[in-house]
Parts: C-alpha cells; sequence; structure tokens
C-alpha cells in the first residue's frame, strides 16, 4: 500500500518529473546489470536495496519526507519493469511498416530526370537505403548528414511542422484548434505506423500527441520538460528495452538539448521587430549547437568520430531536406491522383540535387593543419 500510495502521491504533488527521472534511472540501471549470467547478483542487489530503502523511507520518516520512499520506489520500479522485460526474453518492438513496400514501389515509380531523386526521396519518407550509391552514402556520412537517412523522429518533426503550417489557413477557434490537433495526431500516427514505429519515431508521435492534447486545454500550462518526462515514461513503460537503442538514445538526448540550452542561446540574440534573416541563422545555429552538445558525448562513446562541419551541414541540408520533403510529398499526392505536372517533378529533382552537390562538398573539407 505504501508503494502505490506514495507513487500517486508524489505525481500529483510534484508532477511527473520527480517520478520520471528516478524511474528512468532505474531502467537504466537494469540496463547495465541486466539479470543473468555475471550481472545477476548485482541486478538483484539493485532491486532488493531500492526495494528496501523504499520500504524503510515509507515507514520511519515524516510525512513531509516520504516523497524520497516515493522516489525510491519509483527507481525500484524502473529496475522491475526492464528486469521483467529481459527476463521474458521480449524482442525489440518493431511493427513491419504497413504497405511500407507498395509506397516504396510507387516513389521508385516516380521518373524524375536523376536516378538518386527517387532513391533519396524514399530513405527520407520510408527509411530505405536500397538505390542509394556509394558515393551519396559516404557524402552523407563524411559531412555528418548521416541522421537524415535514417528515418527517425526528425522526419516526423518535419511533416508535422509542415502540417501545422498548412492547418494554420483554418484559423484558431475553438473548434479549428480541435480539428487540428485531431488531424496532427492521426496523421503522425499513420507515419509511425507506416514507417514501422521506431523507438525516436515513437518518441516524436509521443511528443506530438502530449503537445495535442495538451493544447487543448487552454487552461492548462503547457511544461516542454512535463512532457519530456510523461513520454519518457510511457515509452519505457511500454517497451523498456527501447532503452538500449541508439536511436532512442541519441533522439531523447537531442530533445533534452533543446529543451534546455536551447532557448538560452537563442535569447543572446536580440529579438527586433522586423524580419531579420541573421536571427533565422542564429536559431538554426544555436538549435544544431543544442543537439550536438548532448549527443556528442554518446556519438564519440559509440562511433568514435565526430562531424567538425555540423553547423554548415545542419544550415544547408536541414531546409533542403524540408523543402525537398515538402515538393516530394506534394508530388507524390499529384501523381497519386494521376495529375502532377512536371515542373513539380523537377522542382522536386532539383531541390534533391542542390542538397547532394551541398554534402558533396562538405565532405570534402578538411580542418587547417
Amino acid at each position: 500500500m505504501y508503494f502505490v500510495k506514495n507513487l500517486i502521491g508524489m505525481v500529483e504533488a510534484e508532477g511527473i518529473v520527480a517520478f520520471s527521472i528516478p524511474f528512468t534511472a532505474g531502467v537504466v540501471a537494469a540496463a547495465f546489470l541486466p539479470p543473468g549470467g555475471d550481472g545477476d547478483i548485482l541486478w538483484w542487489a539493485t532491486l532488493v536495496s531500492g526495494t528496501l530503502l523504499g520500504i524503510a523511507c515509507a515507514a520511519f520518516c515524516g510525512v513531509g519526507e516520504r516523497k524520497w520512499a516515493a522516489r525510491a520506489m519509483s527507481f525500484t520500479l524502473g529496475v522491475i519493469t526492464f528486469g521483467g522485460a529481459a527476463l521474458r526474453g521480449a524482442e525489440a518492438f518493431s511493427l513491419p511498416g504497413l504497405t511500407l513496400g507498395r509506397f516504396a514501389a510507387f516513389i521508385d515509380g516516380i521518373p524524375f530526370p536523376h536516378d538518386q531523386t527517387s532513391a533519396l526521396l524514399k530513405a527520407f519518407l520510408t527509411g530505405r537505403r536500397d538505390g542509394l550509391d556509394a558515393a551519396v552514402t559516404g557524402s552523407f556520412r563524411a559531412s555528418g548528414a548521416s541522421h537524415l537517412l535514417a528515418l527517425s523522429g526528425l522526419h516526423l518533426g518535419i511533416v508535422y511542422g509542415m502540417l501545422a503550417k498548412l492547418l494554420a489557413l483554418i484559423g484558431h477557434s475553438r473548434t479549428a484548434t480541435a480539428i487540428r490537433s485531431v488531424t496532427a495526431i492521426a496523421a503522425a500516427s499513420a507515419f509511425t505506423i507506416l514507417t514501422g514505429a521506431s523507438p525516436s519515431t515513437v518518441r516524436a508521435f509521443l511528443f506530438i500527441l502530449l503537445n495535442e492534447v495538451s493544447r487543448l486545454q487552454p487552461g492548462r500550462r503547457r511544461s516542454h520538460i512535463s512532457i519530456y518526462c510523461t513520454a519518457l515514461t510511457i515509452q519505457l513503460a511500454v517497451h523498456p528495452l527501447a532503452i538500449s537503442s541508439i536511436g532512442f538514445q541519441l533522439s531523447y538526448l537531442a530533445m533534452l538539448g533543446i529543451y534546455l540550452l536551447f532557448p538560452k542561446m537563442n535569447a543572446w540574440y536580440p529579438d527586433g521587430a522586423r524580419f531579420n534573416p541573421l536571427k533565422h541563422i542564429w536559431t538554426s545555429m544555436a538549435m544544431s549547437i543544442s543537439c550536438q552538445a548532448f549527443t556528442a558525448p554518446l556519438v564519440w562513446l559509440r562511433f568514435r568520430s565526430f562531424p567538425l562541419f555540423f553547423l554548415l551541414t545542419n544550415l544547408l541540408a536541414l531546409p533542403l531536406t524540408s523543402a525537398m520533403m515538402l515538393c516530394g510529398l506534394a508530388t507524390l499526392a499529384l501523381c497519386a491522383a494521376g495529375c502532377c505536372p512536371e515542373t513539380m517533378k523537377n522542382l522536386t529533382d532539383s531541390i534533391g540535387q542542390a542538397l547532394l552537390y551541398c554534402l558533396d562538398v562538405i565532405s570534402t573539407l578538411r580542418p587547417p593543419s
């Protein structure tokens, strides 16, 4: 009873953040000390000590101090959650990508002027890299843009951003807001299921879902950190083995940088009343630096590499990628309707070729000796 009572009480009194942090710490601890083999004793020691700590705090601490009992118990719950999945031998959760093969084949069938355009668009929209030659993938890797070819939350975020701008045309009334939220959630869920529900894409979907649900409650203040912790807790509770996915780790680390570091860096540039292109450039740079600051240690630890020209790559590649996805989706829709003009295909192809050219140039740059 103490376990459930303190957990519920802490979430209500202090918010999801106070529960999510120790819960995630418990999942991480269990992931590094899995049951079985050499880690068996350490894993059970972590579980037992966390449980005893929670019971001791609940039994002997004062009423105002029992939040520490709830935190200890939430840590233990994280250990149990991961340990239970590991003991069951649960496999990494993924969906087969409903109709993904047909969608990829449809993209391949569009006659763009250059062969690599359809392969590039297919990689952005489905995550499939077959069709891209070694020179193209090498340019992406050398320029630090490989994350653009790995279908992730970034791509869903781009689609969500484009959809939000289009739906802004219907107004900002309560009814229009509800229509926008429902449409955004439906589109995000369809994209997630269609592309196979990778951990980073699921993260982006949960962020969109929670953000839109909170938008429908105008009297309640939205907190980015609360949304972050809620999504993290839900994803780990449903699929704790995702903690071992590099895509999951990089995705949440990048978002942590955006929430914690980006607002401070972006505020360094003074706001002005007029349109200022330099402000937009600085915003893009601050976003890239914020993500790299939190993901670079993990990238170096796992891959022993660091993209030296990541700022230049992101300043050029991200806008071109967004533009190509926007034009590409419009081209696909018009082709499906049987009325796509050649101008639209040529525009998509030109953006794709510009992207490849920029990355090819960046990949040849070398730091001064």
